[in-house]
């Protein structure tokens, strides 16, 4: 259950971890944001692996296929569910991009490919997914809202992806409806996008709210899970204070900051 509540930090706090974070890491992580005004930047190396042993050459990042894996394997959709696209270089986006143009003309391919280096696909943390069927449309493959696809759909949240490209949100994603493609942004984030009906543009605005000393708490199960945002601005680093007995992920936005997610328990 997600609950929207400030946190105060305690005099616990005061045993902590500094982290060194620099500018260059603005560009790493799964909360990174990309579309056409935030290119891809990425400066690490990728651990990139298949999504299945059927499909070789569908990859994406390591911890982003597990948790898919781990959907369709609890949901039984490994049979009836099938990768039709993941991580693109940019010279792969380029030729979709050209493709589309030549075969689909310029209305459709602006509506639902996006240009080499605003692609989430070259991130590494995209999947586009499809019915299985004989023959399946690469650019839009059928992933209907019923049956295993939509199980899957109302899952997913609680593990990590997101339906990127909703309806009615097109003019801030600037990308049209897309029921196949969904993005790895890993738990609770996705979880929050989902319950507060947001999309990606929209949530990482949303977190610029939540500072340190004045975080968004969420309660799940046996932790206390905060979020907030690091802002860099002009500054080529900046140094956090992170609690020695908590675990805890620091993911760039792509544009100006960090988003820090520390995991507590509640006993502690």
């Amino acid at each position: 259950m997600i609950n929207n509540i400030l946190l105060n930090k305690n005099k616990e706090d005061e045993m902590a971890n500094t982290i060194l974070l620099t500018k260059d890491k603005i560009y790493d992580g799964n909360l990174i944001l990309v579309n056409a005004s935030l290119p891809v930047k990425t400066s690490e190396d990728m651990d990139l692996i298949s999504v299945d042993t059927r499909f070789p050459s569908i990859l994406m990042k390591r911890e982003a296929t597990n948790v898919l894996q781990h959907i369709l394997k609890n949901i039984g959709g490994i049979n009836e569910i099938v990768p039709v696209s993941g991580y693109r270089t940019a010279n792969e986006q380029q030729d979709i991009y050209s493709s589309s143009l030549h075969d689909n003309g310029k209305d459709f391919t602006e509506k639902f490919v996006a240009l080499p280096n605003r692609s989430e696909h070259q991130t590494g943390l995209a999947i586009d997914l499809g019915l299985k069927k004989d023959i399946i449309d690469f650019i839009c493959p059928e992933f209907p809202y019923n049956g295993i696809c939509n199980e899957f759909r109302k899952v997913a949240p609680h593990y990590g992806f997101i339906e990127r490209y909703q309806c009615k949100k097109e003019e801030i994603t600037g990308i049209s409806q897309e029921p196949w493609h969904f993005r790895y942004v890993g738990y609770p984030h996705s979880e929050i996008i989902n319950k507060m009906n947001l999309d990606f543009e929209e949530y990482i605005e949303y977190i610029k709210g939540f500072s340190y000393t004045n975080c968004l708490k969420i309660e799940d199960k046996e932790k206390i899970i905060e979020i907030f945002y690091v802002p860099l601005y002009a500054k080529e680093e900046v140094r956090i204070s992170i609690p020695e007995q908590c675990v805890y992920q620091i993911s760039g936005n792509n544009k100006d900051g960090f988003i820090v997610t520390l995991w507590r328990n509640k006993n502690d």
